[in-house]
């Protein structure tokens, strides 16, 4: 048996960090006396071992919990070790996407007073379209794109666009993904109706999706100043954006905003 500060040495583990996993149950010594002494042992030197070498993986607390409360042999170890290779592959996709914003912004910093959004006040007639409206992200949208345009094939005419019936930015929004065509198309999920035509207020936005809030700053701000009350959905349409494989280059995306007038 090993007094704490014995086993702190024999394990490069600080008594603080000892005392720690006790309350934390995944280091509990083996034996603790009347005095609150407490006693560990080689199996206790194995668990600590054990630790140390999660730890120096970047297992979390909670994940070092999970693999005590569930390891009996090395085979099982090997799971909880791919596992958390996958997670960290996941948190490098992540990270590298993260990477990816930041060089967005301090491009899109740069050319944020450049930015030119001119207001029209449009009317927009009737256009019949292939739609699937949905609840999910932003991000969907090209997704739901690419199913329409599967089923429409040469039916297709004109640029894509998406409605959004949420008058805020929302987690979950509601929102029909556009593409309009000539004719009818048969495919689960995807109706053919005719889009109402709107006035609106309108401007076209040059450059990437995460920086579309100008665009809309600038239309509602018009409309502020102009006494005039918007309403719903608006619409995005892509004149020119990612394409079925490649993203292309953000830079040069151009996105249309319109707003509907509900009155002025």
């Amino acid at each position: 048996m090993y007094k704490i500060s014995e086993f702190s040495k024999i394990t490069n583990l600080t008594i603080k960090a000892l005392r720690y996993y006790d309350e934390e149950g995944i280091l509990k010594p083996s034996y603790r006396a009347e005095n609150a002494y407490r006693y560990y042992d080689g199996n206790d030197f194995k668990k600590a071992q054990l630790v140390l070498f999660l730890r120096d993986l970047d297992f979390s607390i909670a994940e070092i919990k999970d693999v005590f409360a569930n390891y009996d042999t090395e085979e099982d170890l090997s799971y909880f070790l791919a596992e958390k290779k996958s997670f960290i592959a996941q948190r490098v996709i992540g990270e590298q996407e993260l990477m990816k914003r930041i060089d967005r912004f301090l491009t899109f910093k740069k050319e944020e007073h450049d930015m030119d959004h001119k207001i029209e006040i449009k009317e927009i007639g009737p256009i019949e379209v292939a739609s699937i409206r949905f609840k999910g992200t932003y991000k969907d949208v090209g997704k739901y794109l690419g199913i329409i345009y599967k089923e429409a094939k040469d039916k297709a005419i004109g640029a894509p666009f998406s409605c959004y019936y949420d008058p805020g930015f929302t987690e979950v929004a509601d929102i029909e993904a556009c593409v309009p065509v000539r004719g009818l198309i048969k495919g689960e999920g995807v109706t053919v109706k005719q889009m109402p035509g709107i006035k609106a207020i309108c401007t076209t936005h040059t450059g990437s999706y995460d920086t579309l809030n100008f665009a809309y700053k600038a239309v509602l701000d018009y409309a502020k100043e102009h006494d005039i009350v918007c309403g719903l959905p608006s619409r995005e349409i892509y004149h020119k954006g990612p394409g079925m494989l490649f993203m292309g280059n953000p830079n040069k995306y151009v996105t249309e905003i319109m707003i509907p007038i509900e009155k002025i």
